[in-house]
């Protein structure tokens, strides 16, 4: 892709974000003061990754037919004497939706299992990884006792704590627990594709480079604490580059592949209200039979947007394609070709 190819609104507002993420990493961290230079790679990982997700994010919002969902869902959001409903419905879908992913429960009980132990070791390894690059959070110990240790988020401190104590070794092996979450996720995942037919049968490589990625950023993670904790620090230094690899090569994917449907699916939520309006609309009567087919806002937004992707269905003063219902453009398509060989029997 060239220069000329690259959407400028796009690549001004990655731009912007990615200055942001400099200028509160500087804020938060004192103007580099409690900065940690050995996670400068990951900063620029991280910058990356900003600036590649407002990049692409911004390109799919712009296309015809998300551009128009993505209004209606707002419009339908802020519908007038509707708002306090739609906010309830809303806080139910994130919970529902996003957090919990009902939907998956009701399709397959271990594809729920895998893409919640996905989904929770990687909001944990954000959580966590995030303000410790950037340096929003650091550990300092308490006057001279060398024990204890206290966490401080920019220039607050939140918490003190003993090294030896339950709370030390959730801070110490919180990626250690978002890794296993995520390898447990992979491996069903992994199991699926291969094993059941239906799975495998619509299996694209892509799929296999996402669980990859994700099993690379996981297992390196791991082999640290094993080098630590077991080995006396053996390897230590090639297994931190090579995790530092596997995680600089999975923020530069994740914008550009499988992965970017993190940030599509709350976009999704807005459909469900754009349904919701368009059900409590006026219906669309077929042209050809008279009956109504589906609602006048769901075609009015057809005709709209069909043109912009080089789909013109205007018949030329006969109506529009969009006005016929599957049923009878079946029916005339059928005709169509009977009289153009001279009949079928």
């Amino acid at each position: 892709m060239g220069p000329a190819q690259l959407d400028r609104r796009a690549l001004t507002l990655g731009l912007i974000g990615a200055v942001l993420v400099v200028f509160a990493s500087a804020a938060g961290s004192g103007w580099f003061r409690w900065f940690d230079t050995a996670l400068a790679g990951y900063l620029f990982g991280v910058v990356f990754f900003v600036f590649g997700t407002v990049y692409r994010y911004t390109v799919w919002l712009r296309r015809p037919p998300t551009a128009k969902l993505h209004a209606r869902g707002w419009q339908a959001l802020w519908r007038t004497g509707q708002r306090g409903r739609n906010s309830r419905s809303l806080l139910e879908l994130i919970v529902r939706n996003l957090l919990l992913q009902d939907f998956i429960w009701k399709r397959s009980k271990s594809r729920w299992v895998a893409h919640q132990s996905l989904f929770w070791g990687c909001v944990l390894a954000v959580a966590v990884t995030f303000p410790l690059t950037l340096g929003w959070i650091h550990f300092t110990s308490v006057g001279q006792r060398a024990q204890t240790y206290e966490a401080t988020v920019t220039t607050i401190p939140v918490i003190e704590f003993d090294v030896g104590g339950v709370i030390a070794w959730f801070f110490f092996h919180a990626l250690d627990i978002s890794a296993v979450l995520v390898l447990i996720g992979v491996f069903i995942f992994l199991f699926r594709r291969l094993k059941e037919p239906g799975t495998a049968a619509t299996t694209r490589a892509n799929d296999h480079l996402a669980l990859a990625g994700l099993f690379a950023v996981s297992i390196t993670g791991l082999m640290l604490t094993v080098s630590h904790t077991f080995l006396d620090g053996e390897f230590y230094s090639f297994i931190n580059v090579l995790h530092a690899l596997t995680v600089l090569v999975g923020l530069a994917y994740i914008p550009f592949g499988k992965l970017f449907h993190i940030f599509q699916r709350p976009a999704n939520l807005g459909v469900r209200f754009y349904r919701a309006e368009a059900a409590a609309g006026a219906g669309q009567v077929c042209s050809q039979c008279g009956e109504a087919y589906a609602s006048q806002l769901q075609v009015s937004d057809l005709k709209d947007i069909l043109p912009d992707l080089g789909f013109d269905y205007d018949s030329d003063g006969d109506g529009n394609w969009q006005d016929v219902c599957p049923a009878c453009r079946r029916r005339l398509i059928a005709r169509s070709q009977s009289l153009r060989v001279g009949g079928f029997g």
